[in-house]
């Protein structure tokens, strides 16, 4: 548990009386379920430095591990999810894409992925209906060995971006 952990004092480091403080606080947020400490809060606190006080390391150290246990045992309101994405960004990130061409090699037709792109577009704008991240990773384009195409593999990676983008929007 957290606060039975002893930590090393140092010449200078964190104010014990701040820090035992805080350790209190989230021991009895693990143990009595009051959710009067988030990881939030964890993260925020600052120390004063002082003579004689906790080493600095093993106290953010053991803070990591505080915000660690708090985020796993903390009401489902409460636990951490991945940002949403904000669909006038995504647009923009999709129309701003630009793919290297695949020079004398066999590259996906531009045509296909331009049109993919415009509908993953239209669906984000409301227009057709939205395409899913398992959309984007199920897409397949026609290839071109003579003439205009884009490098295969940056257009794999883009789309895999797209498809972790969608799943957080």
């Amino acid at each position: 548990m957290i606060t039975e952990t002893r930590l090393p004092v140092a010449l200078r480091g964190y104010d014990r009386t701040q820090v035992d403080a805080l350790l209190e606080r989230i021991t009895a947020t693990l143990r009595h379920g009051r959710w009067g400490v988030t990881a939030d809060d964890v993260r925020r606190t600052r120390f004063d430095i002082v003579l004689r006080g906790y080493d600095q390391r093993a106290v953010d150290e053991l803070l990591q591990e505080a915000i660690r246990e708090l985020q796993s045992t903390g009401p489902i309101g409460y636990r951490p999810r991945r940002p949403q994405v904000h669909p006038g960004w995504l647009i923009g990130w999709i129309q701003n894409a630009k793919f290297p061409s695949s020079g004398m090699r066999a590259g996906y037709d531009v045509r296909d992925v331009d049109a993919f792109l415009d509908r993953v577009v239209a669906g984000l704008r409301g227009y057709a209906a939205p395409m899913t991240a398992r959309d984007i990773r199920e897409c397949a384009f026609r290839t071109v060995r003579i003439g205009h195409g884009y490098d295969e593999g940056e257009v794999d990676r883009f789309l895999l971006q797209l498809a972790a983008a969608l799943e957080r929007h």
